[in-house]
């Protein structure tokens, strides 16, 4: 038998909605019982309460089932209680009426919104598959972790960007941050995705890299940029390389956020980089290549600016190295975990731009070579095992 991953979830909506259906269902048959048997106190007019609760929950056939049986009830109240003016019966029974058809339609364009919604989560799920594809969680000499925050409720990918390939050099990282957010911003990060995979796939050196990657972009945003938009497409990146023997890290940052070297300890430093332009700016401009310490043991944060500028109630923004500071003993799993939790609860549950984050941690030599991929799942585990205990 074939497992399909939406028939449990289609099972517990179908069980909820139906469960939930038996409050409207219940409010009709009593509203109606208490006016038969107690015509001094008129309840009556309760009875749209019902369609409306079914309206919140259900869709337009089950919202109007449940109008008929409330405008039944309404029918069966007039002919039990003839003391009561025609007239009242007759404005009762035509404003119940006129509410339950508006509630159906309002529920069919709810219904038909959450389909739309739900097909553009579908596409945007498909692309982040094709554009970004899942970091390896071991690569060379690296354990990986990253985490993905879109700003759009509909878009699983946006404006931030990462990759990682494995070269003659060493492995092979970016992350990115193109002009813009969410669903529009798809097509530059595709640009600028491109542009690395093609330049890594050449094997040149990392700064002859970042200089093809620049004209790749510069050549395509030049062929989509409209007159408003000339000068205004641009992507900042940092790109780094892991030599697999050399206890150092050579790092390359066009415009972008340095990152955070994490060392046991809880100790964070921000290593002092020489950024160049973003790429799109200046062609065939110099990048310059800093070559920095990244020993076994060391784990390296990247981060884009939707994690620093993302703000609380307070308009204060987010302490990115005052807060990692106290998960530098946890490995990468484990720091996405943390960091996602603690991101989301100081910009209240919702970012104001798309966040992405990396964490490359440097295993020691001993534990790459000995003890294989078995090992790193392991720890992975106990990474994560760790960051969910209270």
């Amino acid at each position: 038998m074939r497992f399909r991953p939406g028939t449990a979830v289609t099972r517990r909506t179908w069980q909820r909605t139906h469960t939930l259906l038996l409050l409207p269902i219940t409010l009709v048959v009593a509203l109606a019982v208490v006016d038969l048997v107690t015509p001094s106190i008129p309840l009556s007019p309760a009875l749209v309460i019902a369609p409306a609760l079914t309206a919140s929950f259900a869709g337009p056939r089950t919202t109007a089932g449940v109008s008929a049986l409330a405008v039944i009830a309404q029918t069966l109240v007039a002919v039990g209680q003839p003391t009561i003016s025609t007239s009242v019966h007759v404005v009762l029974f035509v404003t119940l009426a006129v509410l339950s058809v508006l509630l159906v339609i309002y529920s069919a364009l709810r219904e038909r919104h959450q389909a739309q919604l739900a097909q553009v989560r579908t596409v945007a799920e498909a692309t982040q598959r094709v554009l970004m594809r899942p970091l390896p969680e071991r690569i060379g000499p690296l354990r990986i972790a990253s985490l993905y925050l879109a700003a759009e409720d509909e878009a699983q990918i946006g404006g931030d960007l990462y990759a990682v390939t494995r070269s003659e050099e060493g492995v092979r990282v970016l992350i990115g941050d193109v002009r813009g957010k969410g669903l529009p911003a798809i097509g530059e990060a595709a640009l600028l995705l491109s542009a690395f995979r093609e330049s890594a796939h050449r094997h040149l050196p990392l700064d002859d890299m970042v200089g093809a990657m620049e004209q790749s972009v510069s050549r395509n945003t030049a062929d989509m940029d409209s007159e408003e938009d000339t000068g205004e497409r641009f992507a900042t990146a940092l790109l780094l390389e892991v030599p697999e023997r050399e206890p150092v890290i050579r790092v390359t940052s066009c415009g972008h956020p340095p990152p955070l070297l994490l060392r046991p300890g809880h100790a964070v430093t921000v290593p002092s980089l020489r950024p160049s332009p973003p790429l799109g700016v200046l062609v065939n401009g110099e990048h310059p290549l800093d070559v920095l310490p990244f020993a076994p043991g060391d784990t390296l944060l990247l981060y884009t600016d939707g994690v620093i500028e993302a703000r609380d109630a307070d308009r204060r923004f987010y302490p990115l190295a005052e807060r990692v500071a106290r998960w530098t003993e946890d490995g990468p799993e484990a720091l996405m975990h943390h960091l996602r939790r603690d991101l989301l609860a100081h910009a209240g549950g919702r970012l104001g731009d798309d966040a992405a984050l990396i964490a490359l941690h440097r295993t020691p030599a001993d534990r790459r070579y000995h003890h294989g991929h078995a090992h790193v799942r392991s720890t992975a585990r106990q990474d994560t095992a760790r960051a969910e205990r209270p």
